[in-house]
């Protein structure tokens, strides 16, 4: 318990170092002019889609993606199986075709249930 003022030295010099790097980035960091096309959301050089950035998306947009993406990514999971499908045999056949039927089982249950369909809330 004597050297403890080691700690409270370091926990001291620490704080003074801290404040001090944050008011020096304020000093000297870049300090935006909102002028012109700045303001602007950039969409590949052609008029934005709509007025601001907070504008809401149907929910069914994300939807349809996410179910994109775990159709993708499944169908990447056939690339192992392409790559020793000779010494696997009928054995690794089988278990492919177990997953192929599988992963039609969910695309037919996705396109069913609607999933695939992405109508605009102004259609």
């Amino acid at each position: 318990m004597r050297n403890t003022w080691y700690f409270f030295l370091f926990f001291i010099i620490s704080i003074v170092f801290s404040v001090g790097l944050l008011g020096f980035i304020a000093l000297i960091r870049y300090r935006r002019r909102p002028v012109g096309d700045k303001c602007e959301p950039y969409e590949c050089g052609v008029e934005p889609a709509t007025p601001t950035a907070r504008d809401s998306i149907s929910i069914r947009f994300y939807l349809l993606t996410l179910v994109f993406i775990v159709f993708e990514v499944e169908t990447f999971f056939l690339f192992p199986w392409a790559v020793v499908h000779d010494k696997l045999g009928l054995f690794g056949l089988v278990e492919v075709v177990v997953f192929l039927v599988i992963l039609l089982f969910g695309y037919v249950y996705a396109w069913r249930a609607g999933a695939l369909e992405f109508r605009r809330s102004d259609d």
